[in-house]
């Protein structure tokens, strides 16, 4: 009996092996946020770390429109009619700090759209990061690593010691 070969991959999937979830959704968002005129989408997927926590709860990119010049872009934001005026005086900020995040003096003027306090176009992504949530540590775990580090006299040390306890503790228990 002979052998018959067994079928050889194509040599452009031989070589890719596994892939990230982020490589499949790149070109579709990078194609949604040029069709808005967002060149570098990172504005969009970070806003909060470009313009700050403060401003982001408040505003959000919708798109950037380029002139026929070429002499810098408008960036277009939708906020709050409540929030407008505060808005308005952090411009200069917002587009220092976008021109930071393009790397060059890409936008040269935002223009805000107010729009109903409810919210901003519903149905569309939201890319905010989930929120933190903080467990409350375990009494006992407390108490054992304040037990630990009580013979120690500076304060400051003890308490350095007893987080370093705390933390060392709750791992052995996961």
């Amino acid at each position: 009996m002979s052998k018959t070969p067994l079928p050889q991959p194509s040599p452009s999937r031989r070589m890719r092996g596994f892939e990230a979830a982020s490589g499949f959704v790149k070109d579709p968002i990078r194609h949604a946020g040029e069709s808005r005129g967002f060149a570098v989408t990172r504005l969009l997927t970070h806003w909060i770390e470009v313009v700050g926590e403060e401003l982001a709860a408040m505003t959000r990119p919708v798109k950037v429109g380029y002139s026929r010049d070429g002499f810098g872009a408008t960036l277009t934001v939708l906020v709050s009619s409540a929030h407008a005026p505060m808005v308005q005086m952090q411009v200069p900020r917002i587009v220092e700090r976008v021109n930071a995040v393009y790397g060059y003096a890409a936008i040269s003027r935002v223009s805000l759209t107010q729009t109903a306090p409810t919210g901003f176009a519903e149905g569309q992504a939201e890319f905010t990061p989930a929120p933190k949530v903080a467990k409350a540590p375990d009494p006992a775990v407390v108490a054992k690593a304040a037990e630990t580090a009580a013979p120690i006299a500076d304060a400051g040390l003890r308490a350095a010691l007893e987080a370093l306890a705390q933390n060392i503790l709750t791992r052995r228990k996961t």
